[in-house]
């Protein structure tokens, strides 16, 4: 049984490895939340331009096909059509065309995540000071010692064992 707590040793390493790996390794949940903002961001730009390319659709079938909308644009490009008196006006701004926003330029970020071997390094670092704390603990209550136990008759090695 007292060999048996050694088997701490592998659980607080596993554990050391599991919490930092759920934590800040690359699958964690960090990294998770990182990538879901992403996409939303994503998400959001995507409709936005959707949306921009349905009016747009709206804009080009009306100018194809409803001469009111037709006559309209091609009075913003100063053509007039027979019958119409023109009239200018000095001194005023021209009209601005319709720039469209088509949005930014979205560019992948990778996350920030701690690498799967830097969390085994120090899973197996934290196993490693557990072991040597455990042995220096079995060495002082002395369960543990590397002194010789058994004493040798002509090279042969005899062993104090207590008889039952």
């Amino acid at each position: 049984m007292k060999r048996a707590k050694y088997l701490l040793v592998l659980f607080v390493t596993t554990f050391v490895y599991v919490a930092l790996s759920l934590t800040v390794g690359q699958n964690s949940m960090r990294c998770y939340r990182q990538m879901e903002d992403q996409k939303r961001i994503v998400s959001k730009q995507k409709a936005d331009i959707q949306n921009l390319n349905t009016e747009l659709i709206l804009e080009l079938t009306a100018l194809k096909n409803d001469r009111a909308v037709i006559a309209a644009y091609a009075r913003k490009l100063d053509y007039v059509a027979e019958g119409e008196k023109l009239v200018k006006i000095t001194g005023l701004k021209p009209a601005n065309n319709t720039v469209y926003e088509t949005g930014s330029v979205i560019r992948h970020v990778e996350p920030q995540y701690v690498s799967e071997k830097l969390c085994k390094i120090a899973s197996a670092i934290a196993g490693l000071i557990l072991f040597i704390f455990m042995l220096m603990g079995d060495f002082k209550n002395g369960n543990l010692s590397f002194k010789k136990n058994y004493t040798t008759i002509n090279g042969i090695p005899v062993y104090d064992v207590p008889q039952i």
